[in-house]
């Protein structure tokens, strides 16, 4: 389907500090003081976000922890960070859109959506392609219980409500996902059908579904695909995947009772399997 952009307001967040840190913050930290965002931990490492220099407050944490390095700091624009400006969206008739560039006419499907400093603001082709899989699947069927797997922002758990499921649970591991998925799901008024969790996607892949996406990383999902993961599950959508990646997700797919009816490549690059139980 097409997508159609329009001209969006200023973000608010303005400049980003960001600190790299070798080693992870510790659950609960606050930064210090005004202007900090959060922590994106990714393996090993830490990265800190504050909307004003803080090389103060980092160097401090560093020399009170004893296990952490700073590596790096840098500074970049919020539009820079996000690969553009956030302007409202429509992707497979869901529009996003910003708070801060929402107007009073949107519709109340609209998804209202903040991402702050985590990844998933509808610009990326797997979330793209996520969003499209989504909407044919509640072309397809009755969705009224699903899951969204390395949920980021919540984008893909709001389209799944806004396209009619009536139960969501948005999981991730990264605490700071966590927070935004609940600040948008706040945002668009869903908590009495959306609830975002902090765990492995391992963990709470159980159970049946009608609706179950994951659009994380390889070396997981490889695991989830499985007969016992998948029991249960009517619709499923995987993403994130490079080419090798897809093709081995197809194979194991192939001796599994379901059937793969879409494809696709974002960009050429990302590639997205829609499947349905036989």
């Amino acid at each position: 389907m097409s997508q159609k952009v329009k001209t969006a307001g200023n973000s608010p967040y303005g400049d980003l500090f960001i600190y790299c840190l070798k080693g992870r913050v510790e659950r609960g930290y606050r930064g210090g003081g005004a202007g900090y965002l959060g922590s994106w931990e990714e393996d090993e490492y830490s990265f800190l976000f504050f909307t004003q220099p803080a090389l103060a407050t980092v160097e401090a944490l560093v020399a009170a922890s004893g296990d952490l390095v700073l590596l790096d700091e840098t500074v970049m624009s919020y539009d820079q960070w996000q690969g553009g400006r956030l302007a409202p969206v429509e992707i497979a008739g869901f529009r996003i859109v910003a708070p801060w560039a929402a107007e009073p006419t949107e519709p109340p499907e609209a998804i209202v959506l903040d991402p702050g400093v985590v990844f998933g603001n509808g610009l990326h082709p797997t979330t793209r392609d996520c969003l499209e899989a989504v909407a044919m699947a509640c072309r397809r069927h009755a969705v009224d219980v699903a899951m969204d797997l390395g949920t980021g922002t919540g984008v893909l758990a709001l389209a799944m409500a806004r396209g009619g499921a009536r139960r969501v649970l948005a999981v991730d591991l990264n605490g700071l996902c966590v927070r935004t998925a609940a600040d948008n799901i706040r945002r668009n008024g869903l908590e009495d059908r959306v609830m975002a969790l902090q765990g492995r996607a391992e963990d709470w892949i159980g159970g049946e579904m009608d609706l179950m996406v994951a659009n994380i990383h390889y070396a997981v999902l490889r695991h989830l695909v499985s007969a016992a993961s998948l029991a249960g599950k009517r619709c499923m959508v995987f993403s994130g995947l490079l080419r090798s990646e897809a093709k081995a997700i197809r194979e194991q797919l192939a001796m599994l009772p379901v059937v793969i009816r879409r494809q696709w490549v974002g960009d050429g690059i990302w590639h997205t399997l829609y499947a349905e139980r036989c």
